[in-house]
């Protein structure tokens, strides 16, 4: 049957990581999420409900599927899957019409009649969900429905052993140079044959399992601690990979990474820490750059999440740092930071602010004007050309939509940080 993943209301809260893809385009483990809901069959017929501004974009990232195509929808019974869960087991084959998957409370899985999704040609609303499940028999389904962008962290450990578990073993070399220290289980690593790993390098398997994927290269002095999977292309050097990391494709890493998500093209080529983030495409950390991820207090972590401070649960919760952004030497990011697509982080010599708007500059610690968008798009265009790629104009066109709906949210926030600025010179003005 065709499948028809989804976005709703809360794809919102995963921001600044969904303004330029669906929620179903995030990893957790090995895979973006599109890829487990798909199923065993990736070439099946599938569709896409996602947010208007997105459509464009993700048709030409997705040719095959059908992006917020009512027609397609409305011409035959359709697997309606919530494109935030992530299902324990193997995709669900057992789910009969009249029935609704339910995961931690949330619907995640129906079929459709045609006439129920007839006309529907964007991300779906609470009620239209709820019209759908009204009459529905409920069928409690495994799995974790995710919720805010810190439960990709929480729950990347276990995903990775899983995805390592469910994948055929394969031929691995490449790490059987005595000079290599394999710690564990050499069951537990799986090199890919056209990967290189240099003498001298650590992979501890004692903890869970490690993937290293083909035309990686390891450089001496790296150490890698399972579970973790490093994504094709990638260059490791002389770095530090905690347990519970994902490392994705096209990535240069080099400083200490503690259980985080780089998502691909992220260039971190410097010493530095970072912990419990999710790092999207196109960011540049320049040396130094810092995250904390512990309060001092050891209090759970607060994070803002749509210009509102939420409570984490969380005692560990770094930085979540949208596409495109470029931080200067020593940049240092508080517990819990969000940071906007296309940000300029300029050093500051203190803590930075734990939200920056996108298309914002920071400067000595505080937030100062926009980026010229002209000056965004060129940096971006000449990023993705030294990989070889291009900057096609349908991420351009969502680029510039972006700058437009964030302006409001961006004036707020730089109105504020004058406000603090001038309170503050007031207040030493003052005591002097």
């Amino acid at each position: 049957m065709r499948v028809a993943l989804y976005e709703d209301r809360q794809a919102a809260a995963f921001g600044p990581l969904t303004m330029l893809r669906p929620v179903f385009e995030l990893i957790c483990g090995r895979y973006p999420l599109r890829e487990r809901l798909l199923g065993d069959d990736q070439d099946r017929e599938w569709g896409a409900l996602v947010r208007a501004p997105l459509v464009g974009a993700y048709r030409e990232a997705q040719p095959r599927a059908r992006v917020n195509d009512a027609d397609w929808l409305a011409r035959e019974e359709t697997l309606l899957v919530n494109g935030r869960w992530i299902p324990v087991s193997t995709f669900p084959t057992r789910i009969r019409p009249g029935d609704v998957a339910i995961c931690d409370g949330e619907p995640v899985c129906l079929i459709a009649e045609p006439g129920e999704l007839r006309g529907c040609s964007h991300a779906l609303d609470d009620t239209h969900l709820l019209r759908m499940v009204r009459n529905r028999r409920p069928q409690e389904i495994d799995g974790l429905v995710l919720k805010r962008p810190w439960d990709l962290i929480a729950a990347n450990r276990d995903q990775l052993v899983r995805d390592f578990e469910a994948t055929p073993a394969g031929r691995s070399a490449g790490a059987d140079d005595p000079r290599i220290a394999v710690l564990g289980d050499p069951r537990q690593l799986r090199v890919d044959p056209a990967a290189a790993v240099d003498p001298f390098v650590v992979l501890d398997v004692r903890r869970g399992p490690i993937t290293i994927a083909a035309d990686v290269q390891v450089r001496s002095f790296t150490r890698i601690v399972g579970p973790c999977a490093v994504g094709q292309g990638t260059h490791l050097m002389q770095a530090v990979v905690g347990a519970g990391t994902t490392i994705g494709s096209a990535c240069r890493v080099a400083g200490e990474v503690q259980q985080c998500i780089l998502h691909g093209f992220v260039n971190k080529c410097h010493d530095g820490y970072l912990g419990h983030a999710y790092v999207c495409p196109w960011v540049n950390l320049g040396a130094g750059t810092t995250n904390s991820d512990l309060r001092n207090d050891y209090a759970s972590v607060q994070v803002p999440v749509a210009g509102e401070s939420v409570d984490s649960g969380q005692l560990k919760v770094g930085a979540f740092i949208g596409d495109h952004v470029k931080t200067g030497l020593g940049s240092l990011f508080n517990t819990g930071s969000s940071i906007g697509i296309c940000a300029r982080i300029l050093p500051a010599g203190r803590l930075l602010p734990k939200y920056v708007p996108p298309f914002c500059r920071v400067w000595n610690g505080e937030l100062v004007d926009s980026w010229d968008l002209e000056c965004i798009l060129e940096t971006a265009r000449t990023a993705m050309g030294r990989r070889g790629l291009q900057l096609t104009l349908a991420n351009q066109d969502l680029l510039r939509l972006m700058f437009s709906e964030t302006g409001t949210a961006r004036q707020q926030a730089l109105d504020s940080a004058r406000r603090r600025a001038a309170d503050t010179d007031s207040r030493l003005r003052r005591a002097g």
